[in-house]
């Protein structure tokens, strides 16, 4: 069984030896062993963990959510798929939900962005900076408080 270096790992896992030791902090990865000097080795079944995370952080899950999944892919036959699903449909919900502000932002953005002339004269009378300043929206022409969107 081939035995790697923390140096040695970071190469064959195309990561560096900071992202190894964060990932070690934060509880995802620990090395088989020590070395006879004191330094940390690994072998194959930490490469292909090493692999698990970089792809789960690829499809931008947490990293507690892949602590989570390495609790269950280790502890496999005490867990079901489901649990498994639910993880990452509750990342597709917060993405769905995030993705849904982003675009509201980006009408209001754009509302704003299409209303000024854009010209070269001062910006005195900008209406970006008329609509931004003053209590009422100029884009919905609700007033807002505290709670409240622009455009709802």
């Amino acid at each position: 069984m081939a035995v790697y270096l923390i140096g040695q790992l970071a190469k064959k896992a195309k990561v560096s030896t900071d992202t190894l030791r964060f990932y070690e902090k934060n509880g995802l990865i620990s090395p088989s062993g020590r070395s006879e000097s004191g330094y940390r080795v690994y072998n194959e079944a930490d490469l292909a963990r090493v692999a698990f995370i970089v792809r789960s952080k690829a499809v931008g899950l947490s990293l507690e959510e892949i602590g989570e999944l390495l609790t269950i892919r280790l502890e496999a036959t005490q867990h079901s798929c489901s649990e498994v699903k639910a993880i990452t449909q509750a990342k597709l919900d917060l993405l769905d939900q995030k993705i849904a502000e982003l675009q509201h932002i980006r009408k209001g953005l754009k509302k704003l962005n299409d209303a000024c002339c854009g010209t070269d004269h001062d910006a005195s009378h900008c209406s970006i900076l008329e609509a931004l300043a003053d209590e009422p929206c100029h884009i919905c022409n609700r007033h807002l408080d505290k709670q409240s969107k622009c455009c709802e």
